[in-house]
């Protein structure tokens, strides 16, 4: 049975271009397998908290010592169970300031643990997250050359993935969407067509 993980990290609720894709992507999978099964995560409504001093210690590679880091450790067990149940992650990229939203590096920063989701070898680090692929539903108000390595959402998202083993990425970016309501609605018609195929 096919599973997707669903991580939605935009702020602008059901304004968001992220989101909207990642409705059509979901819509689509179902339409084609029935039996799809989807998790969400909205870093929105619920975020992952960001790393501090308190919180450091639970989501190492040892088991967290002490009853302060007993909630992180059980919140990042959850975060990476849902990675490893799925087949499919589908996450919501709207660019903030040429970066991604901070909910969704903290999601990262919990998903990432050593000895679960990557282990370092000889021959340097292994994503241990295998058999998955990505769908990133990108979402940007300029437009920009992506071979320049500028913005760097994309970039960073898709090393995260590939640090943890998921190297299968596709990228669907609905972009100059503050260029006018012509462009704007050119642009999300073509990145939900594209992502629909997708599924």
């Amino acid at each position: 049975m096919s599973h997707i993980l669903v991580i939605r990290s935009a702020a602008t609720g059901d304004a968001s271009v992220s989101n909207q894709l990642i409705d059509t992507y979901v819509e689509a999978a179902r339409a084609a397998n029935p039996d799809v099964t989807v998790t969400v995560r909205d870093l929105d409504a619920n975020p992952v908290p960001h790393v501090t001093q308190a919180s450091l210690a639970g989501i190492g590679r040892a088991a967290p010592e002490g009853g302060q880091f007993a909630a992180a450790r059980a919140l990042q067990d959850e975060l990476i169970a849902e990675v490893f149940a799925a087949d499919t992650l589908v996450i919501g990229l709207p660019l903030y300031n040429f970066g991604m939203p901070s909910t969704l590096k903290a999601w990262f920063d919990y998903v990432a643990r050593a000895g679960t989701t990557f282990q370092y070898t000889a021959q340097g680090p292994e994503g241990l997250v295998k058999d998955t692929k990505a769908i990133i539903a990108h979402a940007r108000a300029g437009q920009y050359d992506d071979a320049s390595g500028f913005p760097f959402a994309v970039p960073h998202v898709k090393a995260l993935l590939g640090f943890v083993g998921v190297t299968d990425v596709q990228v669907v970016t609905a972009e100059g969407l503050a260029f006018g309501p012509d462009a704007a609605s050119a642009a999300i018609t073509a990145a939900r067509a594209q992502i629909a195929d997708l599924a």
